[in-house]
């Protein structure tokens, strides 16, 4: 039988925080989230367009426990920040959708001076982590998880000398990076998890080709050149709808058979019902190693206080 939104149990009592809620794949896991009881905080850089997103959440579901924090994940400050003001509100937290992203921009930086995708990508959320991590540990068997894409298998491991890609730019190699990062990260978290004998479990997922406003915005700011628009128009033509797009990780984050560490995408690689996928890559373990190592130094930020390099 397919995965669908009518396999999610009753989430009642328990919070979710879904970063980049305010559109497209966030929207729809935070529509589908509150829709099965859970409360659900709404962690976005733009409050106006989250507060349109929360009353179309309403529209679907008049009851939708929800509420919106502020979050800019290419500013390490705003992340410590949108990270205390939650863990403040909430001591316990069930569910971390690490879903916010940008895709093939042009060469920038954040305000911290990180290569734009991989700082909003991965420092983002590994601080934005690190900072709901008190309330993560707090929670019954709380989930984490970290949306990827199938363009981590074109990434290449961060190089701990060139972190911004100052010799070499390009947009969608470095796209590629930021996910590999993502895929990396889920994994790792879940082997500090089981080190540390802490009872969450950290999981990842891909959306597959679906139809959002990030081929949008890709094109918009300019990046991705000519693949850029060529993927906007392939995913209007034959991506999945947003809902469709965003079960893999929601099945990831609800489904009580999904366990610690496993993979779940669309059954054709872009596309189908969501399934648990082989997770396949040469060197994870020296690759998450040097993750956390890099991810430590650049960003000053240890998941755990104590810090500790999985292997």
């Amino acid at each position: 039988m397919t995965w669908n939104i009518n396999h999610i149990p009753d989430l009642a009592g328990r919070t979710a925080v879904v970063t980049g809620a305010n559109g497209g794949l966030g929207l729809e896991t935070a529509r589908a989230l509150a829709g099965r009881n859970a409360h659900v905080v709404m962690a976005v850089r733009n409050l106006e367009k989250a507060e349109k997103a929360r009353q179309d959440i309403l529209d679907t579901h008049p009851n939708a426990s929800l509420e919106l924090a502020a979050l800019d994940l290419g500013s390490q400050e705003s992340v410590k920040s949108a990270a205390a003001a939650i863990r403040a509100a909430h001591p316990k937290i069930d569910i971390l959708v690490n879903n916010a992203g940008v895709m093939a921009m042009p060469e920038g930086r954040t305000v911290d001076g990180f290569e734009t995708q991989l700082g909003i990508n991965h420092f983002g959320h590994w601080t934005f982590t690190a900072g709901l991590m008190p309330a993560i540990v707090a929670a019954y068997s709380a989930r984490v998880v970290t949306v990827t894409s199938t363009a981590h298998h074109q990434g290449t491991p961060i190089d701990p000398d060139d972190i911004n890609l100052e010799k070499n730019y390009s947009a969608w190699p470095a796209y590629g990076r930021s996910k590999l990062a993502n895929y990396l990260f889920g994994l790792g978290l879940q082997q500090e998890f089981e080190a540390r004998g802490i009872a969450a479990e950290s999981l990842i997922a891909h959306p597959g080709l679906s139809n959002t406003d990030l081929q949008v915005q890709t094109v918009a700011h300019g990046g991705g050149g000519g693949s850029g628009r060529f993927f906007q128009w392939l995913a209007a033509k034959t991506g999945m709808s947003p809902a469709r797009g965003s079960l893999p990780q929601l099945r990831a984050a609800t489904d009580p058979g999904a366990k610690g560490g496993e993979f779940y995408g669309p059954r054709f690689i872009n596309n189908g019902w969501p399934v648990r996928l082989p997770v396949l890559r040469r060197n994870n373990a020296r690759d998450i190693a040097s993750l956390w190592r890099v991810s430590e130094d650049a960003t000053g930020v240890s998941l755990f206080s104590e810090g500790r390099v999985p292997g």
